[in-house]
């Protein structure tokens, strides 16, 4: 599962938004490549500035050559291992221990639906701080 929480700058009202995807097996970088293209839909030809963690597949060659060409993002760092400063790790560690906790669903159609309810769970615990998060319908 990949995911990116962001906010819409060109329209206040639309707030924090997530946008997650699922795959069978593991990331690399042209999955993740792949992903961005939908995040660069999902918003529209607003500029993007995304902070991502160390991982290899995020700083790889091949991924930093395809970023040089993207008019549209900017990419951050974030340091070595700081996953408190990354708010999409937190929203995982949520989920992974509420409602992914020991699922062993038949299709990935099953994890889908599950995280979705964990991310309208933690999205209705949030409420109090007056944020919102609006996950973009999940495609399997």
């Amino acid at each position: 599962m990949a995911a990116a929480l962001g906010y819409h700058a060109a329209d206040a009202e639309r707030g924090p938004r997530l946008c997650f995807h699922l795959k069978p097996g593991s990331y690399d970088t042209v999955t993740l490549i792949e992903v961005l293209e939908q995040v660069r839909w999902f918003y529209a030809g607003e500029p993007v500035v995304l902070v991502w963690d160390g991982l290899a597949a995020h700083w790889s060659r091949e991924m930093r050559a395809w970023v040089a060409g993207q008019d549209w993002l900017t990419l951050e760092r974030l340091p070595a291992y700081a996953p408190e400063l990354n708010p999409v790790e937190l929203l995982w560690s949520a989920i992974k221990t509420g409602e992914l906790a020991n699922l062993a669903g038949d299709h990935l159609a099953d994890v889908a639906d599950t995280a979705e309810r964990g991310i309208h769970r933690v999205s209705s615990d949030i409420t109090h701080t007056g944020l919102t998060i609006h996950p973009q319908q999940a495609q399997n």
